[in-house]
């Protein structure tokens, strides 16, 4: 991960709020600030390649999930709602009243629902690569994959993840990060990993049209390739959300953020150009 900012507090893995939530912040104090929150089964570190694209102009937040990287699982069944406060919290104890939200897979339907429960404290909100409304035969397949892994753990699940999320030239040319990330997801607990899988399987009901709507600006992008939350998904995402701009990024899966991380990041950068006021 890129080094912290001048300005920024502490050093990687040293921050931890009271909850026991690690984070790490970069770029300049008074910036305005763009929290990113990772996928299921991943942690912070996925978000490397754009911070130092973000960090120059936003102050960046990243932590990760509860029972996830260097954070400790919750002492119940996680929820979607919990999620959402965990968002709060971090907020709270480092005194910042709203920012905006970038969400990836997982992390995008926590930052639907923080901007659901908070909606003042939502500046916008970009949704990378995260599901809505599934068929039958889609939603099946994930039910599945979450009991497979309650089954048989992460192991079980992560090379078919890894097929779906890059592309076959880039997991060829690329077997280090194909490594990376499959370390990353057999690091977790065989026992609460299953338990996150379930939120992504059976939490799209939280924050599919809320009533009132989400009102704040909003950027939902995907790949053409990314078989389970593809433009269809992102497309009725964007439909719930006035004014709401879909990007469907050609020829990537669902980690075009590490796959590509140049186009992810010049979709970013030009959204939050448009939607943060700098002083």
């Amino acid at each position: 991960m890129a080094a912290a900012a001048k300005g920024t507090k502490g050093t990687k893995g040293m921050n931890r709020t009271a909850d026991g939530t690690v984070y790490d912040l970069y770029g300049p104090s008074g910036a305005p600030l763009v929290v990113l929150i990772h996928g299921l089964g991943l942690n912070r570190d996925v978000w490397a390649q754009a911070i130092p694209a973000l960090c120059a102009d936003y102050r960046v937040l990243v932590y990760d999930i509860l029972g996830h990287g260097e954070t400790p699982p919750p002492l119940s069944l996680p929820t979607l709602e919990l999620l959402s406060r965990q968002v709060t919290g971090l907020l709270d104890d480092l005194g910042i009243r709203a920012a905006v939200l970038v969400g990836f897979s997982l992390g995008g339907m926590i930052a639907r629902r923080f901007a659901q429960d908070h909606p003042d404290r939502a500046l916008g909100l970009a949704i990378l690569h995260s599901p809505h409304l599934r068929d039958a035969p889609a939603q099946a397949a994930i039910v599945a994959r979450a009991d497979q892994a309650a089954g048989n753990g992460p192991a079980s699940t992560v090379e078919a993840a890894l097929t779906r999320w890059f592309t076959d030239d880039f997991q060829r040319k690329n077997p280090e990060t194909m490594q990376k990330v499959r370390d990353w997801v057999l690091a977790n607990n065989p026992a609460t990993y299953p338990q996150f899988y379930r939120i992504l399987a059976d939490g799209i009901d939280e924050i599919v049209a809320p009533q009132p709507p989400i009102a704040c600006p909003t950027l939902v992008m995907t790949g053409d390739q990314d078989y389970g939350n593809g433009p269809d998904m992102a497309h009725a995402i964007a439909s719930e959300i006035s004014g709401a701009e879909t990007v469907i990024l050609p020829g990537l899966r669902h980690m075009a953020l590490m796959e590509d991380p140049a186009s992810t990041n010049a979709a970013l950068q030009a959204f939050l150009a448009r939607v943060v006021a700098h002083d």
